[in-house]
């Protein structure tokens, strides 16, 4: 199969630089989803998303991460300021200058699910100073992670935070349940929730959480946006992470490139799943610090586009299929699906000029020419002969740090709401999960 002729489009900013090989999506069927994007009044629609107005209709409610990104002040909620305050009194009774290896070591421990554990386990990878104490995350239903996660470690020096927004999550509960029992101690405990009153309703042996313990994120952010609260911030991350996030919110407000370059993104997705029947699309990160990117967007797209197609809209395919996960590590896996299997697909490759002579940062580069245009002028035999033809966004961050990653991935929602306003579809609802609660709870009920 002959390759599609490739054009390239070059967006730059201080903060990133992006390149579409995109295959036959041309300036003139920019312009035509341009133009319907003026008929559904697009503008209008981010006007409502960046000021607080209702955007989730089927929830009747605003979606506030934006909101929330503009406010860069202190810490001020006091359940977190007191939690870490005990977490540095520990600190100060160790005796060791490297905690994080040392077998008397301070452990913080996060019980949650989605986004409760995507947010916050991506920050605390990626920030650029290690913490004086050692980062885990439990999840999920089986109980053996528990045990093993906290095997070996000292209940006077462990500290939880239970995140849930519902704080109704089964897997969540048990974890909790189970972290009560291990711990025995009521001031290890933070709760980062919408819901408080459902925390209150539980013990530590005789004595009730309270609100001193709590910590309160209004219901209109979802959980996948709860990476923006400065709860989360402080406690995996940074604040330069928030500023990111503001910044790229600026941009779509005020520079026209910007949006532009958004919009392209948006239209090229809907575009390679509905037209060309490219389904899936990769995610890789050729940055260490960033490995766990790819589950982020992952959740973030899927969730938020994975719906029923809006009856009145000529798109009938809504959010594509999204893998990925470290670029080094994934050329030596389903790369060999990618340059010679039959799927149609499309990839997003994430690489860092602060890494240009590195050889992940040329396996970016390389990969990037090669799924798009195929081989070169090296020529290779039949049985290694590659597909190419694969649409590829290259995006280039000037720096890995934590401003680059809010700047980034407040991008990538910006990408995400405009496909799903184009689409005619709800990003901010997800009752498409609770299916799977209610059935298992039925079955549990039948079973015993």
């Amino acid at each position: 199969m002959k390759a599609e002729k490739i054009t390239n489009y070059i967006f730059e900013n201080n903060v990133l630089r992006h390149k579409s090989l995109i295959s036959d999506f041309s300036n003139e069927i920019f312009k035509e989803f341009d133009n319907y994007a003026k008929k559904i009044n697009l503008s209008k629609k981010i006007d409502n998303l960046m000021y607080g107005e209702v955007v989730n209709n089927s929830e009747n409610q605003a979606a506030t991460h934006p909101l929330i990104r503009e406010n860069n002040g202190d810490l001020k909620t006091t359940a977190t300021h007191n939690f870490l305050y005990k977490i540095k009194l520990e600190l100060k009774k160790t005796r060791f200058k490297y905690l994080t290896i040392s077998p008397n070591r301070v452990n913080l421990i996060t019980l949650g699910i989605g986004g409760s554990f995507e947010g916050p386990k991506l920050l605390s990878e990626a920030r650029e100073k290690d913490p004086l104490f050692k980062y885990d995350f439990i999840t999920g239903s089986d109980l053996s992670e528990f045990s093993k996660k906290l095997h070996g470690l000292e209940p006077k020096k462990t500290f939880f935070v239970v995140f849930s927004k519902s704080f109704k999550t089964d897997e969540t509960i048990e974890l909790f349940k189970k972290a009560i029992d291990w711990s025995k101690d009521h001031n290890k405990f933070l709760f980062i929730t919408s819901n408080p009153n459902e925390v209150k309703k539980y013990k530590c042996f005789g004595k009730r959480f309270t609100n001193e313990s709590i910590d309160y994120f209004d219901k209109t952010i979802g959980g996948r946006y709860s990476i923006w609260l400065d709860i989360v911030s402080y406690i995996y991350g940074d604040i330069e992470f928030r500023s990111g996030g503001k910044d790229a919110d600026k941009d779509l407000k005020e520079n026209k490139d910007y949006l532009n370059f958004i919009k392209r993104l948006s239209y090229s997705d809907i575009w390679n799943h509905n037209v060309k029947g490219k389904d899936s699309r990769a995610v890789l990160s050729y940055i260490w610090r960033l490995r766990s990117l790819p589950n982020y967007i992952q959740q973030l797209e899927m969730e938020s586009l994975g719906k029923p197609p809006n009856p009145d809209s000529e798109f009938k395919k809504t959010g594509q299929i999204i893998f990925g996960g470290y670029g080094p590590t994934a050329q030596h896996s389903y790369f060999q699906l990618l340059h010679q299997g039959t799927h149609k697909l499309c990839a997003d490759i994430v690489t860092s000029y602060k890494d240009e002579e590195s050889l992940a940062y040329a396996q970016a580069i390389t990969q990037s020419k090669l799924l798009a245009y195929g081989e070169g002028e090296i020529k290779l035999d039949n049985e290694s002969k590659i597909n190419g033809n694969v649409p590829v966004n290259l995006f280039m961050l000037k720096d890995s740090d934590e401003h680059s990653l809010g700047y980034f991935i407040a991008s990538w929602e910006h990408r995400v709401f405009i496909t799903a306003s184009i689409l005619g579809i709800n990003p901010f609802d997800q009752f498409g999960v609770s299916a799977g609660k209610i059935y298992t709870k039925k079955y549990l009920a039948d079973k015993y």
